[in-house]
């Protein structure tokens, strides 16, 4: 019993749906965080002509306000100006953003949506249980993570932004422009490194995301079990559908027998009642049938509407046997019923 409750089993695919509906996903902070920023140098160097020319455009036009009065309504249109600058200048960027996180979330988990995740659950402001969390092994190997990644980022960062300051003498000698392509070139150079460094932490992390999600999900061999049974149905649910279905049947069969041209009976045990039309199928068909009991209830119905009762152990064995309601009677049969039928066509003078 102790072996079904430990959770040694992989998540079923029904259960890893069932996490998935919840807003439960391997999502690694760390591969979104390399998207974003890896989108936001993109788009820097991408529109850094463009935000230049509107920085030096703002800048021209604080120049031009040389002289002038402050008054009020040149603080608005400063104002309205700076704020017209900046907004042209961050929303692309902002824009670029927004959809890299979005590209990182797809490229994890794919296209989610869900209000779960995002449902007051007042059992996640419980201090007891916040206070575990918050000295939980997860919590220590989270924060040693982060510590070993910030101090290789920014150390990598540091090292190279040192060795660049060792060429400032000789960047001093250089024209503005060439100062400011080798303060580019040396910008470019350490977000690369790091954007390396970075990216290689998210793989980790991401790694390390996946398997704990996994293993968070992990089920017992009585989960899985119960999970087949839910998914089957339950063994007593779908016994009492067929006991519902039976009865419905029989119903439905107890209203065709007053219509049946004879019952062949085995006087007490098997009760079989054949119709037949002219222009329908052209065999026989057995409308009803029972055992037993059913077998008894046939016969009574029979004789209230006046249907022909014809005693034929064999036959009535063989039909009960080899033919199932509504379907005709098969060629080794027809013989013998259709003998029956004209002893009783005859007895009835049709």
């Amino acid at each position: 019993m102790a072996d079904d409750q430990e959770k040694t089993e992989e998540p079923t695919p029904k259960k890893i749906e069932d996490a998935r509906k919840e807003g439960n996903v391997p999502k690694s902070q760390d591969m979104s965080g390399f998207f974003t920023l890896f989108i936001a140098i993109l788009g820097v160097l991408l529109l850094f002509d463009f935000m230049s020319s509107r920085m030096l455009s703002l800048s021209a036009y604080y120049f031009s306000l040389v002289g002038e009065p402050l008054s009020v309504k040149n603080v608005i249109n400063i104002a309205m100006v700076t704020m017209k600058e900046f907004l042209l200048v961050v929303i692309p960027l902002a824009i670029a953003v927004a959809i890299g996180g979005v590209l990182a979330a797809l490229a994890q988990f794919g296209f989610l949506f869900t209000t779960k995740a995002i449902m007051p659950d007042f059992k996640k402001i419980d201090p007891i249980k916040g206070t575990k969390n918050l000295f939980s092994m997860k919590k220590i190997l989270d924060g040693l993570k982060m510590t070993v990644k910030s101090f290789t980022i920014m150390g990598s960062g540091f090292y190279f932004f040192y060795l660049f300051i060792q060429e400032l003498p000789t960047v001093a000698m250089f024209s503005l422009g060439d100062q400011l392509s080798w303060l580019v070139d040396k910008a470019i150079l350490i977000a690369l490194v790091m954007l390396i460094l970075i990216f290689v932490f998210s793989v980790i992390d991401i790694v390390i995301v996946r398997k704990r999600y996994f293993d968070d999900l992990k089920m017992s061999k009585q989960e899985i079990k119960d999970e087949m049974k839910n998914m089957d149905g339950d063994p007593h649910i779908k016994a009492k559908i067929r006991q519902i279905q039976m009865q419905a049947a029989q119903k439905r069969m107890m209203s065709d027998v007053p219509n049946a041209d004879v019952v062949i009976t085995n006087p007490t045990h098997y009760a079989v009642a054949i119709k037949y039309e002219e222009g329908g199928l052209g065999v026989p068909l057995v409308v009803g049938k029972g055992k037993d009991h059913l077998a008894i209830q046939i016969k009574k119905i029979a004789r209230e509407n006046s249907v022909h009762i014809v005693e034929n152990p064999p036959l009535a064995r063989s039909l009960y046997k080899e033919v199932e309601v509504d379907q005709p009677i098969p060629d080794k049969l027809f013989s013998a019923v259709a003998e029956v039928l004209a002893y009783v066509y005859k007895m009835g003078k049709k």
